[in-house]
């Protein structure tokens, strides 16, 4: 039994659901998602919750059963808070600034990096040496700012690069004499 899967979904004041056979539309202030359910898994809509159970009791229907209801659960809370990641810069000269939609960067790099982000992810440099990746769906925010790291992952000597806030890089000693 998927102890995660049995937990309703609540849907918070401004968020509308509607169950279309295995279609779910999630409407909120932020946006809208669309999410096919799959067939070994059937989706309910009743008193304001969202309830997930596997239509057999199979593996495949049980793995599904939790997965389901995870997903669901980002979409509600897509539309209604958002979701945002932050990525920070180290190193000397590393900055980025907004060019329009597009995201500039200097990485240490002979040339300037210019990414152009996704339909529904928006990108934002509170200050030169920070980026904020925000967007409804979570699986977008995610691969945007995987991305950008991925121009200047950090490095283990002297940590240089782009990483996200809060990401512990371990470090290495370096040559010795």
């Amino acid at each position: 039994m998927s102890r995660l899967g049995k937990r309703p979904i609540p849907a918070p004041s401004g968020v509308t659901v509607t169950v279309k056979g295995q279609d779910v539309n999630v409407k909120g202030p932020k946006g809208a998602l669309d999410f096919r359910v799959h067939d070994d898994v059937e989706v309910a809509f009743g008193d304001g919750e969202l309830s997930v159970k596997p239509r057999h009791e199979t593996p495949r229907a049980r793995a599904l059963w939790g997965t389901t209801r995870a997903v669901l659960a980002n979409n509600v809370k897509g539309v209604s808070q958002g979701f945002e990641k932050t990525l920070e810069m180290t190193g000397v000269g590393y900055r980025a600034a907004m060019q329009g939609k597009n995201l500039q960067m200097q990485l240490g790099y002979s040339h300037e990096i210019v990414y152009q982000p996704p339909e529904g992810v928006t990108l934002a440099t509170p200050k030169p040496t920070e980026i904020k990746v925000s967007g409804i769906d979570p699986q977008q925010v995610g691969q945007a700012a995987a991305e950008i790291r991925a121009y200047r992952p950090p490095e283990p000597y002297k940590g240089k690069g782009v990483r996200y806030a809060g990401e512990h890089i371990r470090r290495k000693e370096g040559k010795k004499k």
